[in-house]
Order: C-alpha cells, then sequence, then structure tokens
C-alpha cells in the first residue's frame, strides 16, 4: 500500500521549519575536461537529482540562457557552468542515457531552457511534480513537497542571484546543490516507503 502523508502545507508552517543545508561535496564544473570526469563519475549511478538556474531578467524583453545545470548523487553534487562551457556532448548523452533516472521538478521550464542552448532529446527524467500526488501530496513547489516529507525549510533566498557571476559565492553554490539533492532525497523517501 502506497503511503499518504498530508496534502499541503501553508507558508507559515514552513516558516518555524528547521532551515535544510547540504553537506555533501559541491564541485563546480567550468572545463570540458572537468565536465567529463564528472559524467564518468555520475555514470555510475542509477538515479541522481536533477535542477537548473537561469540568470534572471529585471528589464522588459531581456532574456538570459540557461546558466546553471545542477547533477546530485546522495554525496557529491556537480554544479555545471552552461554559461562557460555550454552543453557539451557528454553531458548531452547523459542527459539522453535511458539507463540513469535524472529526478528534478517542473521538467517542462527545463527542458525548454535546456533547448534554447541546444536541441537535446532528454530520456528517463521523472517530474516530482506528477509523482508525488499518488501519495496525497498535492503541493508542487520543492519547498512544500520537502517540508511536508521532512519537516524542514529549503530557503530560496539565493533563487535570483546572478548564475553568471564570475564565481559564484558559497551560498549560491549551497542552494544550487540543495535543490538537486533533495529531489533525489524526495523520490528516495517516496519510494522506499512504497517499498520498491
Amino acid at each position: 500500500m502506497i503511503q499518504q502523508y498530508t496534502h499541503s502545507i501553508t507558508k507559515d508552517v514552513i516558516s518555524q521549519l528547521p532551515i535544510e543545508e547540504f553537506i555533501g561535496r559541491i564541485i563546480v564544473i567550468d572545463t570540458l575536461q572537468d565536465a567529463e570526469k564528472a559524467i564518468r563519475y555520475l555514470s555510475e549511478f542509477q538515479k541522481v537529482g536533477f535542477d537548473t538556474e537561469t540568470r534572471p531578467s529585471f528589464k522588459k524583453g531581456q532574456h538570459y540562457k540557461i546558466s546553471l545545470m545542477q547533477i546530485s548523487t546522495d554525496e557529491v553534487c556537480f554544479l555545471f557552468r552552461l554559461n562557460r562551457i555550454d552543453i557539451p556532448e557528454i553531458l548531452e548523452d547523459f542527459l539522453a542515457n535511458k539507463n540513469i533516472l535524472k529526478i528534478g521538478l517542473s521538467l517542462r521550464d527545463d527542458f525548454g531552457a535546456m533547448r534554447k542552448r541546444k536541441n537535446i532529446q532528454p530520456a528517463n527524467f521523472l517530474d516530482l511534480q506528477t509523482f508525488v500526488g499518488q501519495f496525497g501530496i498535492e503541493d508542487a513547489s520543492l519547498q512544500k513537497i520537502y517540508a511536508i516529507l521532512f519537516n524542514k525549510k529549503i530557503s530560496k533566498g539565493q533563487r535570483l542571484s546572478n548564475w553568471e557571476a564570475d564565481i559564484l559565492s558559497e551560498a549560491q553554490k549551497k542552494y544550487a546543490a540543495l535543490d538537486a539533492w533533495a529531489c533525489l532525497k524526495i523520490y528516495n523517501k517516496l519510494n522506499y516507503n512504497e517499498g520498491v
């Protein structure tokens, strides 16, 4: 039997929760050589967490391409700086690998953003927004799903920061890594409880 969770949670309740933090290793990838090493490592896993960031635009008509792609295991998160290396072929192949499950949230937006850089054909992606419904969770934001499952808050403080900065701040790196890692953690908890 599939375990059912609270349908939804309010922002007031979330604001009282302790803040979650990613305590694993964070590796910034800004060269092709590093990308190759990272993908070799990631290819050993059956499932990974996935997310992207795009530099926010505060002017009408101004748009930026996807800046960062985060791919996380339970212990390590790689931050691919796409504004520096674009989407190299080895990363494109990884995103199209049918043997590795990539878990994210609102993937339609991510796919649309990726295709503005390259016409890629992502395969074996799971969108948590549709996945969590079978467990009775009606809230579709990462912050709310995470709070329902783990009673911790994912801070959104860095979301609108400059993802194309010369050097990403520690706060940016932790925020970016946490989002991808949290997707994997949510999936693992729900799947474990389902007895798969």
